[in-house]
C-alpha cells in the first residue's frame, strides 16, 4: 500500500498527459505544467484508495497551501495570509491604486474527495501569472490569487469559514459555538492552525478594494459533457432551503387494519415526494427539489407506518422563484394530509439567498469562452461556492469546467488536462479584460 500511495501522483500526472495536445500550450499557458502542479497537490491528504482528504484547517490543508505560497513567489507575487488562515498572492498592476480583480478557490476537500474540485480554480488563477512573467505582461489593475480557508465544510458541517470571513459575514458568538467532528470547539482548531478568533474576526477586507471575483470549477455535473463543450458559463449560483416535514397518521397493526380504515403517514409522504418531482418545471427552468432523507416510524415490517419525517432541499439561482416553489411545496404538504385525513407538521430549517451573476458578467465570461470553443452553454451552479459568499457584495463570475461523467467528491473525479488548459485560457482572457 505505501508503495501505491507514493506513487500515485506521477501515475497521475502520466494519466493527465496521456491525451494532451500540446498545441494548446499558447500565450505563455503550459500544460505540463499545471499537470506537475495537480499532481504534487493530489498527493497531499492522499487517501488509501487514491481519493483525497484535507480537511479545512487541517495540517493537510496547511501543507497544500504552504506549496503553493512557493509556487506564489515563483511568479513574482507579493504573498500574504489573513487571520482566517485565506492565501493571497498580489501581482502589482501598472495603476496599482485601482480595485484588485481576484480569482482563485480552495484546497480543502471532502473526506476521500477528488482531486481537482477547488484545486483547479486556484491552479488556474495561478497560470494565469504564470503566463503573464512568460510574456513580460503587466496588467493595468492589480490582480490577486486566493486560496480560501475550509469552503467545503468537512469540519464543522458548514463551510466556506475563508471567504465568509473575508467578506465580513461571520458572527463571534455564532462561531464559537461550532465543535467540529472531532469534538473540538471552534478556538481549538483556530489554535491548532496557528490562528485566533481575534484574528479570523479581522480578516474582514475592506471590499472598496475589490473590482470583481472570478472563480473557475468542474461543473460536477454532465450538462458541458452532454453538450461535448469543455467550459461553460455559469449564470448564477442556487441558494438551498431545507424544509423538514412530518406526516402524521396512526401506527397499526398491518394484518387486522382494514384498508379502508388506515391513517398511513407512508403512502401520504410518498405522495407527496411524487409531487415534490413534478413541481420546479412549473416555477422556473433552473429551480430543482429533492427528497434524500426519510424516516419511518415504528419502522417496523408488519406496523403500518404512523410517522414519517423527511427533509426537501429546494434550490434555484433567483430568490423569486425559489421562495415560490418553498410555498408550492407546503402547500403540497397541507394538500396531502388534507386529502387523506391526517396531519402535518412544516419546520423551515433554513434558507440562503441565491446569488444570481449578471448579465454584463456573463457576457464578459461568453466573450472568453467563444474566443477558444464554439459556442457558450448557459447554465446554474447547484452546488454552492466561495463566489456564492463573494458575490453578495461584489460582482462575480463563474467559469465551468467539464466534468467527466458528472463525477465529484469522489476519487473518480477527472476532468482531462485538454479542458483545463482550455480553461485556463478562457480565465486568462476574462481576467485580461477585467483588468484592463
Amino acid at each position: 500500500m505505501h508503495n501505491e500511495m507514493t506513487d500515485f501522483p506521477k501515475r497521475f500526472y502520466q494519466r493527465l498527459l496521456l491525451d494532451y495536445d500540446h498545441k494548446l500550450n499558447v500565450e505563455g499557458i503550459n500544460g505540463k505544467r499545471l499537470a506537475e502542479r495537480l499532481a504534487k497537490l493530489a498527493g497531499i491528504g492522499l487517501t488509501p484508495n487514491n481519493g483525497s482528504s484535507r480537511m479545512g484547517f487541517s495540517e493537510e490543508e496547511r501543507k497544500a497551501k504552504k506549496l503553493v505560497k512557493e509556487w506564489m513567489k515563483e511568479a513574482g507575487l507579493e504573498v500574504r495570509e489573513d487571520g482566517a488562515g485565506n492565501v493571497f498572492g498580489r501581482l502589482e498592476g501598472k495603476e496599482n491604486d485601482s480595485p484588485v480583480v481576484m480569482s482563485g478557490s480552495h484546497l480543502d476537500t471532502v473526506p476521500n474527495g477528488g482531486h481537482f474540485d477547488g484545486t483547479l480554480g486556484v491552479l488556474l488563477a495561478l497560470e494565469v501569472v504564470a503566463a503573464w512573467k512568460e510574456k513580460g505582461y503587466q496588467p493595468t489593475k492589480p490582480y490577486e490569487v486566493v486560496i480560501f480557508t475550509d469552503e467545503e465544510g468537512s469540519r464543522f458541517n458548514g463551510g466556506l469559514s475563508g471567504s465568509g470571513a473575508m467578506v465580513g459575514e461571520v458572527i463571534r458568538e455564532e462561531q464559537l459555538k461550532l465543535i467540529d467532528v472531532f469534538g473540538n470547539s471552534f478556538e481549538q482548531v483556530l489554535e491548532e492552525a496557528g490562528l485566533t478568533v481575534d484574528g479570523y474576526l479581522s480578516a474582514k477586507r475592506n471590499l472598496k478594494e475589490i473590482a470583481a471575483f472570478v472563480e473557475v470549477h468542474i461543473e460536477q455535473g454532465k450538462q458541458l459533457e452532454k453538450e461535448n463543450l469543455p467550459v461553460g458559463v455559469v449564470t448564477g449560483i442556487a441558494g438551498p432551503c431545507w424544509i423538514e416535514v412530518s406526516f402524521l397518521g396512526i401506527a397499526g397493526h398491518a394484518g387486522n387494519t382494514p384498508m379502508n380504515d388506515r391513517s398511513d403517514a407512508l403512502t401520504a409522504a410518498s405522495q407527496f415526494i411524487l409531487q415534490v418531482e413534478t413541481l420546479p418545471s412549473k416555477v422556473s427552468p433552473s429551480a430543482v427539489a429533492t427528497v434524500g432523507k426519510v424516516h419511518v416510524h415504528p419502522n417496523g415490517v408488519n406496523v403500518i407506518p404512523g410517522k414519517v419525517t423527511l427533509c426537501v432541499d429546494i434550490r434555484d439561482i433567483h430568490k423569486e422563484t425559489r421562495d415560490l416553489l418553498v410555498d408550492k411545496i407546503t402547500e403540497s404538504a397541507k394538500q396531502v394530509a388534507s386529502d387523506r385525513g391526517i396531519s402535518v407538521e412544516i419546520t423551515e430549517n433554513f434558507r440562503i439567498t441565491p446569488v444570481p451573476i449578471s448579465i454584463q458578467m456573463q457576457g464578459k465570461v461568453m466573450k472568453a469562452v467563444e474566443n477558444h470553443v464554439r459556442s457558450s452553454h448557459l447554465s446554474p451552479s447547484g452546488a454552492g461556492h466561495d463566489a456564492m459568499i463573494v458575490g453578495r457584495h461584489l460582482p462575480i463570475a463563474m467559469v465551468f469546467v467539464r466534468s467527466k461523467g458528472g463525477i465529484s467528491h469522489n476519487p473518480m473525479e477527472w476532468t482531462s488536462l485538454n479542458d483545463c488548459v482550455i480553461a485556463a485560457r478562457v480565465l486568462k482572457d476574462l481576467v485580461e479584460d477585467l483588468t484592463m
